[in-house]
């Protein structure tokens, strides 16, 4: 029997990265970026203030008396002020002329000669000659005269050109995971795309004779086909761009076709029902017609007959998953989700572990890795982690499948061991989105 790692490295291996597309800055959101982005100009290109205020020379209104301020504040803050602070009580009564007004966005340069004030707004270009900006609050708010109440040194409330950026700076690096702040950062340096490694696309199948679509009512021994729908929303949240085909029916010839031509526009094939029972038999044959097929006994539970396929000349991969939902959900789980984030590259596969301490009994099987839905909780007073067995519990099915949408959880169970009890503190996989 094939252990759960060296099934998954199998799997991992074969793991195929898209080749790179440009797509629009909006649509990079959580891709990773393959390429370096290089500004070609200072970001900021000019020197603007920072608050609402009156642009001075820091010398003008006591600059030489010291003060000490947070971080300066966004100029689209409109709570700007708050950041404000001053160390010692540095009181100053310097009135100065208000020879203008700059609003944000101003393309009109002004310079500002000695001993005078410009009203300005947060985000406008910095007169010439000024070197700080006097926050409104420090004032009387004068409009033709303004008196400074408190001193202001060189550079205060001002972000000066290039504070951020500097022309040929990486602006994103790649190989980085993009977020929002590097949407912002490449809209900063006015790239409106960038070249990134698209989501692995993954199609979803169904097979078996006793499915039938959501659009037909059941007949004795037919069941609803959940596997596809399941799957293919577990493909998607792992990260994948997931289509749906739904149940794979027909005589051979018409079952190749099918495949072959999903092949054609895949990464990777999902395909529950190919593996487990004789009903598997007329899906496994044609996918050996097509590529190489290996089905093995793996140490896991649920679902210990798991499959793999390389498909094709492009060798594209196909994970085999067993009829029973929650059989396949656990082994998309363990094998599908790593691989399409390997396919993604992202820099951990793996779901976070914790440790927690089991609140009720959950059974398993000997010699097999067992994965049970759980609910993870925490204890408010000590903040301990508790879980708590939903599945696989004494007298509790594992193959019932209303218990997984109250799941945030798994606890994965050691081959060596076949019962947890209460207090007993596990692994477990967390697994609620964030």
């Amino acid at each position: 029997m094939r252990s759960v790692e060296e099934h998954l490295a199998i799997v991992c291996d074969a793991a195929i990265t898209p080749e790179p597309v440009r797509v629009t800055i909006a649509e990079s959101l959580g891709l990773i970026a393959a390429e370096d982005v290089q500004a070609s100009s200072p970001q900021p290109s000019f020197s603007q203030a920072v608050v609402d205020g009156y642009a001075v020379r820091a010398v003008d209104v006591g600059g030489e008396r010291g003060l000490a301020r947070k971080a300066a504040p966004a100029p689209d803050d409109s709570d700007q002020q708050e950041d404000v602070v001053e160390v010692e009580p540095a009181r100053v009564e310097r009135s100065l002329p208000v020879v203008g007004e700059v609003p944000a966005g101003s393309q009109q340069p002004m310079r500002l000669q000695p001993k005078q004030a410009v009203r300005v707004h947060a985000g406008a270009p910095l007169p010439t000659l000024a070197d700080a900006v006097l926050p409104l609050e420090w004032t009387d708010r004068g409009s033709k005269r303004v008196t400074a109440k408190r001193p202001v040194r060189s550079g205060d409330f001002v972000r000066r050109e290039g504070d951020d950026i500097q022309p040929g700076d990486i602006a994103v690096a790649a190989d980085s995971l993009i977020s929002p702040a590097h949407v912002g950062l490449l809209a900063a340096v006015g790239r409106s795309k960038v070249l990134v490694y698209p989501r692995p696309r993954v199609t979803v199948l169904s097979y078996g004779h006793e499915l039938v679509g959501l659009d037909q009512t059941p007949e004795l021994g037919q069941v609803y086909d959940v596997n596809s729908h399941a799957l293919t929303a577990a493909a998607t949240e792992a990260g994948a761009d997931a289509h749906w085909v739904g149940i794979a029916e027909g005589e051979p010839r018409r079952l190749r076709q099918i495949v072959e031509t999903h092949m054609q526009r895949s990464e990777l094939l999902v395909i529950s029902g190919a593996v487990g029972g004789q009903g598997a038999t007329v899906m496994r044959e044609v996918l050996e017609e097509i590529g190489d097929v290996d089905t093995s006994r793996v140490a896991l539970h649920p679902g210990s007959v798991q499959g793999f396929a390389l498909l094709g000349s492009e060798r594209i991969p196909a994970l085999l998953l067993p009829s029973n939902p929650i059989s396949a959900l656990v082994g998309f789980e363990v094998f599908g989700r790593p691989l399409i984030r390997t396919s993604l590259s992202r820099p951990s596969a793996a779901r976070r572990v914790v440790r927690a301490r089991s609140i009720g009994h959950v059974t398993s099987i000997a010699g097999r890795r067992g994965y049970v839905r759980a609910r993870l909780m925490r204890d408010a007073h000590t903040q301990d982690y508790l879980v708590e067995g939903l599945g696989g519990a004494t007298g509790a099915p594992a193959h019932l499948l209303a218990g997984l949408s109250e799941a945030n959880a798994m606890i994965r169970i050691p081959e060596d061991v076949t019962e947890v009890r209460p207090g007993d503190v596990v692994d477990v996989l967390f697994m609620a989105q964030s």
